[in-house]
């Protein structure tokens, strides 16, 4: 089989958008405690532009501090479940890499899950372009805590079959790509958070199937794969409930309080 595209994985999600909504994990209250800490300002009245918003995870707990929130989102799909499970929440179809956006518009851009999407080369300059002076850009990724030897074992299982995303590392974090923005304009503070959920196995096996790299090989290799996967958990976890451990590998860039005056 040929190996997907960046563009094939992207896109994956959208015939998947009910099942990643409804076994997705969420993200722990101090997570936005971090986020406020390290832009220096609060959420709370804050016009904040959540893109890749997907179905909404983020954009529904961002409008729940408080924040003025505005989706955005590329995928036809995945729009659709947002609109479902956030009427009254606003979303525009777009992407990072051309926000369609007014210059100097908000105070917080944040990508959950999504920013190892984008093509930094124009994702960076559309960020800093829609930021008003001071306003912060914040990534963040739930990743698999490498410290748990179950988390590591099914890792491997998943690595050794399907392979691995260029952009995002084994643990599930674009942060490392991040890091290296290729325009060398953003100084990013990084920040970890930990926090678990408690869940059956089949929400763990529902979770892990509706990312992007079970997608794209389609639903015979994905059903063998989480099969056997099952099986295994079932033999760790005999109960069938099952403590997945997350740290939020969070970064926040904030721009210069005051723009550029020409010399």
């Amino acid at each position: 089989m040929t190996a997907p595209s960046h563009s094939d994985r992207a896109r994956s999600f959208n015939a998947a958008a009910a099942q990643y909504a409804a076994n997705r994990p969420s993200y722990p209250p101090a997570l936005f405690d971090a986020i406020e800490e390290l832009a220096c300002r609060p959420l709370t009245g804050a016009r904040v532009i959540d893109v890749g918003a997907g179905t909404g995870i983020a954009t529904g707990l961002l409008h729940g501090r408080g924040a003025d929130v505005l989706a955005v989102e590329p995928g036809e799909g995945m729009a659709a479940q947002f609109r479902t499970a956030h009427p009254d929440l606003p979303i525009v179809r777009g992407n990072g890499d051309t926000l369609p956006l007014t210059t100097a518009s908000a105070d917080f851009i944040t990508y959950a899950q999504a920013w190892h999407w984008t093509d930094p080369a124009h994702s960076v300059p559309e960020a800093l372009r829609v930021l008003r002076p001071g306003g912060a850009l914040a990534l963040w990724w739930n990743t698999t805590t490498l410290d748990i030897p179950w988390h590591v074992a099914q890792a491997d299982r998943i690595d050794r079959r399907f392979g691995a995303h260029p952009a995002v590392e084994q643990n599930g974090s674009g942060a490392q790509a991040a890091l290296s923005d290729p325009t060398g304009t953003l100084d990013f503070t990084r920040r970890k958070v930990r926090w678990s959920r408690r869940v059956p196995v089949d929400t763990h096996l529902a979770n892990i199937g509706s990312h992007s790299i079970f997608l794209v090989h389609g639903t015979e290799a994905s059903t063998a794969f989480l099969t056997e996967e099952k099986q295994h958990l079932l033999d760790a976890f005999p109960d069938g409930i099952i403590e997945e451990t997350y740290d939020v590998d969070l970064l926040v860039a904030v721009t210069p309080a005051q723009a550029a005056t020409p010399s």
